[in-house]
């Protein structure tokens, strides 16, 4: 499976610092919780790649 292809699986994201300074994505799905913690610069470079792919799919959608 890719990035393109669809599923039916229902997820939530949270996002927040942490009190050690990190930010955290917290990703849960059914009984399954994935926390990833990222130092301040890779949250900066993550949120650079969203803003970039979401520029990417108003791009496509315009098509």
């Amino acid at each position: 499976m890719g990035i393109n292809d669809e599923r039916d699986v229902e997820a939530n994201i949270q996002i927040g610092p942490t009190d050690l300074g990190m930010v955290r994505l917290f990703i849960t799905a059914g009984p399954t919780e994935i926390p990833m913690d990222f130092d301040p610069e890779e949250a900066d470079e993550i949120a650079e790649e969203l803003r970039a792919a979401a520029q990417a799919a108003r791009a496509v959608k315009s098509r």
